[in-house]
């Protein structure tokens, strides 16, 4: 079986291509899974692969997809680096132009992320969905500093602080002397429970919660 003859764009690169960026370390842990990928991938469609040996690199033929769709072969730490980076390109969109594509290829615990997405756990199925399968819409959660988070958030709970033991040392002076010096923290604001985070979330534009209006469970 071939692969169908591409059309190419004015820049000669083949759309509907794939770009097939292969993550270090599944090449290291699974280098069968890797090679069945892609021989199904090269099967089905014009696939360029690339096989980056840092984040740098990986980033730079990232760049340089044109109009291929990139697949990642990979765990969910290299998902979240392809995402990332797309998303700041804003390059994530509808239809199949806008879509990346996973086959998972890491060790059980680092694929939580791309099972809850469906995404089959199996190269050649993985393979064949990247091929044959619908374009599905996700929503992203971004933070402030546009970083994108995919999987569970955890926002930890403000630990109480712990009583330190008596009896005078020259640690236990220094620390005295930084209090002192440092002077004592901002008493908490009217009405407020002095702990907690100051958050802010927006979703499609909308402000759900501010930091005058703390987040409760």
């Amino acid at each position: 079986m071939s692969a169908p003859e591409p059309t190419m764009s004015p820049a000669g690169a083949p759309v509907g291509g794939l770009l097939v960026l292969v993550d270090p370390v599944a090449r290291r842990l699974d280098g069968e899974s890797v090679r069945i990928a892609r021989d199904v991938l090269s099967a089905g469609a014009a696939a360029k692969v690339c096989l980056p040996d840092s984040p740098e690199e990986f980033a730079r033929a990232l760049a340089r997809r044109g109009h291929r769709r990139p697949v990642i072969v990979g765990d969910d730490r290299a998902l979240v680096r392809a995402v990332g980076l797309l998303h700041r390109e804003r390059a994530l969109g509808e239809g199949a132009a806008g879509a990346v594509s996973v086959i998972p290829v890491g060790q059980a615990g680092s694929l939580g992320l791309v099972r809850t997405l469906g995404v089959p756990l199996s190269a050649v199925s993985a393979a064949r969905t990247v091929l044959d399968g619908v374009v599905g819409m996700r929503d992203l959660l971004v933070d402030d500093s546009d970083g994108v988070v995919l999987g569970g958030l955890r926002i930890p709970p403000v630990r109480p602080s712990v009583p330190r033991p008596a009896g005078p040392s020259v640690r236990s002076a220094y620390r005295s002397l930084v209090r002192i010096l440092v002077g004592p923290p901002p008493a908490p604001a009217r009405g407020g429970t002095g702990g907690g985070h100051r958050l802010r979330v927006e979703a499609d534009g909308v402000v759900l919660a501010d930091v005058d209006r703390p987040v409760e469970e």
